[in-house]
């Protein structure tokens, strides 16, 4: 069953957005050659108790990190580490989620390490591209599959992969609530979407095959082909006039994001 969430409830979700986009924002600010995914998790977890939040990722079924970062081929659930070095060129997957007064907000974004190769500049702007897509489709009494319908139009029409593995979710009270959102589907099917309903949709987008494998360490995806991937994600409140953006964050030009 998919939660309708009070005003009350809603206020807070829209708190918990908030923080994870300031935290977003910061991040993909410093984040730059030389600098390691550990320096981006120590930050990120000093903003976490300035705001009064918590990671909504640490120690979530053993995850030790309190953000994902996924570098080039790392699709999510990326692990924080000292050795893993950014350098120019590498394209970085951000995932944040926000545990603020016990209702939770999640948002990721993918950002260029200085200079990077065409390819990645359109997989990144067909990846954010999409998100949008899917969440103009993410319209009051429409149908969940036509939000995956959208994604998955878009990305293929650009010539990349959906990956279907991994999925959006609804959020609230929990980090993970119904409905599943996947990426693929077809429209005019699932659940109806109401006024109150709160939804994770992040496309998950692969430059070639849509296949993926876990590393060993148990949580970082990675493409099968070891080719790159972008991951974007907001979460939305489904509203009688149009979707509502939660986690409206707003990035530095040289970042190529599109505004909501």
């Amino acid at each position: 069953m998919i939660s309708i969430k009070s005003q009350t409830e809603l206020e807070l979700m829209g708190q918990a957005g908030k923080i994870v986009s300031l935290i977003i924002e910061e991040l993909s600010r410093i984040a730059g050659a030389g600098i390691s995914t550990y320096a981006l998790d120590k930050k990120a977890a000093e903003l976490f108790e300035k705001y009064g939040a918590k990671s909504a990722f640490k120690n979530y079924r053993g995850f030790p990190g309190n953000i994902c970062t996924s570098i080039n081929e790392e699709l999510i659930h990326g692990i924080p580490s000292k050795k893993r070095i950014l350098k120019e060129g590498d394209i970085l997957s951000v995932d944040i989620g926000a545990n603020f007064k016990g209702f939770f907000a999640d948002a990721a974004v993918t950002v260029p390490i200085g200079r990077i190769s065409d390819e990645a500049k359109r997989l990144i702007e067909t990846t954010k591209e999409s998100l949008f897509v899917g969440i103009v489709a993410a319209g009051c009494n429409t149908h969940l599959s036509d939000v995956s319908c959208a994604i998955q139009s878009h990305v293929e029409a650009k010539g990349f992969s959906v990956v279907k593995e991994f999925v959006g979710h609804g959020i609230g009270a929990l980090m993970h609530e119904e409905p599943e959102i996947p990426n693929y589907g077809r429209p005019g099917h699932g659940p109806v979407l109401k006024n109150g309903m709160t939804l994770a949709i992040e496309p998950m987008v692969n430059a070639g095959t849509s296949e993926v494998a876990i590393l060993s360490d148990g949580w970082t995806v990675v493409t099968r082909d070891e080719k790159l991937c972008a991951h974007f994600e907001h979460t939305i409140c489904i509203a009688n006039d149009h979707p509502r953006i939660l986690t409206d964050f707003n990035l530095s030009e040289d970042i190529p994001i599109m505004s909501g």
